[in-house]
């Protein structure tokens, strides 16, 4: 079902990148009920509906489109959800009023994803930008890995940041973690970062980093049941409240946060094969059905999560892979204390990111550095995505200057429709809408 030979992978090397994967991730079991809690939707209730929403756009990819590239409620939507959407509105919308608009975003999102609308983008996209789209991830998950650490921190004298203090006890644990896997990766230990992590894990636990509850255990439930079903009164709360504009900034952010992991992800396992990515729609819906059931259970929208690419790195190629992450997902739901203790030591899956950052910043050396209308857009790319923590800005600024330098030099027909559109689309969301 998998086609593990043909991948050339094996069941334990599967099974090893989807834990990886998963305990890479693990944190937004936690974080996002916290963040979607400020807008007063009920922890428990966040808790289950991203278990339920990763669990449906996972498996979806592992089962339709054998990718191993995991979905889950993504980091930045739920504080523009909780933040922009409810608490600017000073009361006047509540989370149900805005699950109203995520509810609807996913159901065009499933619209546009059953179309060829979102395969002919991916295959529009240049191929530089592509490799720049990787290249920028890198950085990001990197950037995101010092930061857990305190390896870096922000600067009080400016808006920019600087080395932090090693000798804090969470930085010399992930400087401990680090050098553990770096040492298994360069003896070419198989699943290196895995064990890498367990390690760490160990050593966290025997210097009180990693504590656990006595009651390990907690019965998952919906306090609130379903948050939205109906359609036709999304709308109408939609068009009573004028929220068309977080429709498409929910619609456009997780587009191109999803389509830019999917390429940059599938490009570091090898699965794009001239400029193409099988499966694709199947893949590309694992999200859209994701974002859209997540709505009716009570979270923000979803997006193809970056941190699949950690378990890449440790050898994953299928499917099996996010099955693995889903099964994990699911029994999580029963051990919410449990991955609370894991997911709140930053040392443990810190290394994990810089490490995967590494190796996926490799994609640069594939760039036009010589051509400046192929170079500078991917430059804008690579730079922007870690320094605005967003994905799809990064891609927005790329899908900009693109076409722009393209026009200038002469060369506007070599440019594919769809990246006029966007670069339209993108400016406008840029100056006026919330980002």
């Amino acid at each position: 079902m998998f086609k593990l030979k043909e991948h050339q992978t094996t069941v334990k090397t599967e099974v090893l990148a989807g834990i990886t994967t998963f305990l890479t991730m693990a944190y937004v079991i936690i974080v996002n009920p916290i963040i979607l809690s400020d807008a007063g939707v009920p922890f428990d209730q966040v808790f289950m509906a991203t278990i339920i929403s990763t669990v449906i756009g996972t498996l979806w990819m592992a089962l339709f489109a054998n990718y191993p590239i995991a979905i889950a409620p993504g980091m930045g939507l739920n504080a523009y959800f909780a933040y922009a959407v409810v608490g600017a509105s000073d009361g006047a919308i509540d989370y149900m009023i805005a699950f109203s608009a995520v509810f609807i975003a996913g159901i065009i999102f499933v619209i546009l994803s059953l179309t060829p609308f979102r395969e002919k983008l991916i295959e529009a996209i240049p191929e530089n930008l592509k490799h720049a789209i990787t290249a920028g991830i890198g950085l990001f998950i990197a950037f995101i890995g010092l930061r857990m650490a305190g390896i870096i921190v922000y600067s009080e004298d400016s808006n920019i940041v600087k080395l932090g203090n090693l000798a804090e006890p969470n930085t010399l644990l992930t400087l401990f973690g680090l050098l553990v896997t770096l040492i298994l990766m360069v003896r070419n230990i198989h699943g290196a970062i895995f064990f890498g992590m367990i390690i760490t894990a160990v050593a966290a636990f025997f210097t009180g980093h990693l504590k656990f509850e006595e009651n390990i255990m907690k019965m998952p439930h919906l306090p609130e049941g379903i948050m939205t079903w109906n359609p036709a009164l999304a709308i109408q709360d939609i068009i009573n409240y004028g929220l068309w504009g977080v429709v498409l900034s929910f619609l456009l952010v997780t587009m191109f946060d999803t389509t830019g992991t999917m390429i940059g992800v599938a490009k570091q396992a090898g699965l794009i094969k001239d400029n193409k990515m099988p499966r694709v729609r199947q893949a590309l819906l694992a999200d859209s059905v994701a974002t859209t059931a997540g709505a009716m259970f009570g979270t923000s929208p979803t997006s193809a999560y970056i941190e699949s690419s950690a378990g890449v790195a440790a050898g994953g190629r299928t499917g099996l892979t996010t099955v693995t992450v889903a099964i994990l997902f699911i029994i999580a739901s029963f051990f919410s204390p449990f991955v609370s203790a894991l997911s709140g030591v930053a040392a443990i899956t810190a290394p994990v990111l810089i490490i995967v950052g590494s190796l996926m910043i490799g994609a640069v050396k594939q760039i036009e550095w010589d051509s400046i209308d192929e170079a500078f857009p991917a430059f804008l790319v690579i730079l922007t995505m870690p320094l605005t923590s967003s994905i799809a800005t990064g891609i927005a600024l790329g899908f900009i200057s693109y076409p722009v330098l393209k026009i200038v030099k002469g060369e506007w027909r070599s440019v594919h429709p769809l990246l006029y559109i966007f670069a339209v689309l993108f400016i406008y969301q840029l100056i006026f809408l919330p980002h």
